[in-house]
């Protein structure tokens, strides 16, 4: 070996990892990523993840028993009617003091349909008994708890009275107002905006299961005992009530209904505030109030 062998050996290695390196970055664009460095992974986008579905609000609870315990839950509107008959008055027993118990107002025509109303002058509640006084506060008609305890009974020369509760103090919730009695000059027979069929349901109803809403849903006239079609109300398969125009039934206006529900062959009405009716298969096509006081009512299919 010639002296300078070594000499030309050493810049030989010193030169070979340039010469790598520089055919690594030749090969680099053809390869679409440098060799000194890891293969990028497939980039594979996460599909987005849905919304959380909104929260169904659940129709308020309400207790089975719909009757007063004190007397700061009586004030409200209640349906007076004789049983057997179709004389009824939806009446506003008031919170303020009058001369004679407590205030009650009720439009004229609760005299003819009943004439002992004449002599109504106020009311009292005590011993779970609500009584209508007249001006001496004598009492005109005393009415106790039914069993069912959604009613109240009075007995009167042979006849027999209810009295039902429609929109009371103690059926609303903390910090609903009052409806206006019959005597209150604003439109109490008006029922509060409802959502119209077809809108989805804003009232608190959690609705039974569709298909059995969609056979019960549909445009229903409510009867009464010898006074048919006095209101027809449409019952949505989303579980909203309406009221429709022409409705002239006091009593179920001043409930003001705006949810149903359909669940062990038995029919819930909800009001705005929260309190309910039932209703039970008739025998003849119609669905009756269950329990059954006061004015019969009596719900039948129609087509609109």
């Amino acid at each position: 070996m010639t002296p300078t062998a070594p000499l030309v050996l050493a810049a030989a290695l010193a030169l070979a990892p340039v010469a790598a390196f520089a055919q690594q970055d030749a090969l680099s664009p053809a390869l679409g990523f440098s060799l000194g460095a890891q293969p990028p992974e497939d980039t594979v986008t996460p599909p987005p993840t849905p919304p959380a579905p909104a929260a169904v609000p659940s129709i308020p609870a309400f207790p089975e028993d719909t009757l007063p315990t004190k007397v700061a839950e009586v004030p409200g509107t209640w349906d007076l009617s004789r049983d057997g008959t179709n004389r009824r008055c939806v009446m506003t027993l008031l919170a303020d003091r009058g001369p004679a118990g407590q205030k009650v107002n009720f439009p004229a025509g609760c005299r003819r349909s009943l004439p002992f109303m004449a002599n109504v002058a106020g009311w009292l509640y005590a011993e779970d008994a609500v009584r209508l006084v007249d001006a001496n506060v004598r009492p005109v008609l005393l009415f106790k708890r039914r069993q069912d305890r959604r009613s109240y009974a009075a007995t009167e020369n042979g006849e027999t009275y209810s009295l039902v509760p429609l929109d009371t103090a103690g059926m609303r919730p903390p910090g609903a107002e009052p409806m206006p009695g019959p005597n209150v000059a604003t439109p109490a027979a008006m029922p509060a905006a409802v959502p119209s069929l077809g809108e989805p349901a804003t009232a608190a109803a959690a609705p039974a299961p569709i298909p059995a809403l969609l056979q019960q849903a549909g445009t229903y006239r409510l009867d009464r005992l010898r006074q048919q079609g006095t209101c027809r109300l449409g019952l949505s398969a989303d579980g909203t009530v309406k009221l429709l125009p022409g409705c002239h039934d006091d009593g179920m206006e001043v409930f003001d209904p705006v949810a149903w529900r359909f669940a062990n062959g038995r029919m819930t009405m909800v009001a705005k505030r929260g309190h309910t009716i039932d209703l039970v298969p008739n025998g003849d096509g119609g669905w009756r109030r269950d329990p059954e006081t006061g004015v019969t009512l009596v719900l039948r299919k129609v087509t609109p």
